[in-house]
This record gives structure tokens, C-alpha cells and sequence, in this order.
């Protein structure tokens, strides 16, 4: 699962790590949700950098504002799921991050934690694409995040987990030449036992309106008090187009 997703890293540093041929310039996001446009890295004659909305929409869908919001598609579905099957054979692409938030329900309540690698290096999120044409003509670029079963220490948050591809794997992954995606299918597999690492945060993040490096801090025992007595300060009421906790295929700038 995820559902929120941080990418702090330089836009440069993730140039070269990424190896796309574009240099944006964009500010640190530790909040990025869904129905927002997030950074995602195709190969198209080399590697490009673009935006894209995260919430996929396939290609026959007639009205968006009727269909569900789809911003993970599960590894072992994928290729047979009428919403993805030509996505993930055509148009798998690359979503840079540095770390993500799931919540775990105790006792009642959900309390978010911040996910990352152990050793600090930013992440390549595997993801599908699709363009969708509206009746007038209108484009717009889509994406959805690959899940897979969690690893078992990552299991005690959540039972699902983004697919993240190794810097190795960056150009098989991104290679849809073949128009299969059998050869990439042993790529679609959660981290490691070891390989993440993770903290409790502020329920803040719950809100999308709250973007700030105070996010990702670990929760000190005087703030997880406050937050339980309702100490803390009630945001505003918003509209938002997904649910804060989503576990279904179709439960992320």
C-alpha cells in the first residue's frame, strides 16, 4: 500500500541517479498525495522526466469523475486486470521518492509512521502509465504505484508495500520494447527483511495541507501524548478525492 510519499531529494541528485535527460527544478515535498502530479522517469528514446497525476485512468474509461480512484495496482494482478494489462507491458515507468508514510491501527486509532531505505538513499517506485483522451481532445498523463506483499518485518504496519526497483534493474524495468511483461515480473516483489527502515511521525501528515520537513521528524512521547488527549490543533474541514487509508487496488504533487 501507499498513500503518501515524500521525495526531499535534490532535483540534480535525482537527475543523475535517474539518468533523464530534462533538469527540473522543483521544491521538497513531504506530503505528496494523491490526484496530485507527481515526478515519474519513462523511456522514451532515453529517459525523460515527466509530470503525471497520480491516479491512473485507462484508456476506455468515459468519465473520470464516475470511475474509481486507482492509485496502486497490485503485482500479482497487474497483468491480467483490464485497467492495467497494456500499462504494465507498454508504459512501466519510474516514480522517485525518498521514503513513504503507512498507518497502523492500534487499539482503534491509526498512527502514521515514516518508511525508508536504511541507508538513506533515495527510491525508484515502480509504476504503470497511461494517457487518457478525453471526448474533446484533452490529455491527461497517469500513473499508479505497484504493490506487492510486504516483507515480514514491514508486514507489522501494513501487509502491502510499493515494488521498489534497484538501481540495476532501472533499465530492465523500464524497457517495454518487447510489449511483455513476463521479463519484468520477478522485479514485482517488496524489499527486503532489513532493507527499510521506519519511525512514528505526527498525525499531521493525515492532512495534505500540512507539507513540511517536520513531517518525516520521529514523534517525541510529549507530542504522541498531546495528539491522544486531542491536544493538538483541528485543521480545517477539506474536500479530498481519496480516503486518507485505502486498502483496496484502488486506494498519491
Amino acid at each position: 500500500m501507499c498513500g503518501r510519499f515524500v521525495i526531499t531529494s535534490a532535483p540534480e541528485a535525482l537527475r543523475q541517479l535517474f539518468g533523464y535527460l530534462e533538469q527540473p527544478n522543483y521544491p521538497p515535498r513531504c506530503n505528496v498525495a494523491p490526484t496530485q502530479p507527481i515526478p515519474v522517469v519513462m523511456n522514451q528514446n532515453g529517459r525523460h522526466f515527466r509530470l503525471m497525476r497520480w491516479g491512473f485512468w485507462p484508456a476506455w474509461v468515459k468519465d473520470p469523475r464516475k470511475f474509481t480512484l486507482l492509485i496502486n495496482a497490485r503485482a500479482e494482478s497487474v497483468k491480467e486486470k483490464s485497467a492495467f494489462k497494456n500499462a504494465i507491458r507498454r508504459r512501466r515507468c519510474l516514480i522517485p521518492a525518498d521514503g513513504y508514510y503507512e498507518w497502523q491501527s492500534l487499539s482503534g486509532s491509526k498512527r502514521p509512521y515514516f518508511i525508508h531505505r536504511r541507508d538513506g538513499r533515495p527510491i525508484g517506485f515502480a509504476g504503470i502509465a497511461e494517457t487518457w483522451v478525453g471526448p474533446n481532445g484533452e490529455e491527461v498523463d497517469t500513473v499508479a504505484i505497484v504493490t506487492a506483499p510486504a516483507s515480514a518485518d514491514l508486514a507489522v504496519l501494513h501487509h502491502r508495500v510499493p515494488v521498489t526497483i534497484g538501481t540495476d534493474d532501472f533499465e530492465r524495468w523500464l524497457d517495454c520494447r518487447s510489449d511483455e511483461a513476463d521479463s519484468v515480473t520477478p522485479l514485482m516483489r517488496g524489499p527486503e527483511v532489513g532493507e527499510f527502515v521506519w519511525h512514528e511521525v505526527s498525525v499531521r501528515v493525515n492532512h495534505v495541507a500540512n507539507d513540511d520537513a517536520q513531517l518525516t521528524l520521529p514523534i517525541t512521547e510529549e507530542q504522541r501524548e498531546a495528539e491522544q488527549s486531542g491536544r493538538t490543533k483541528k485543521p480545517s474541514p477539506r474536500k479530498t478525492a481519496a480516503a486518507d487509508f485505502d486498502d483496496g487496488q484502488g486506494s498519491f504533487f
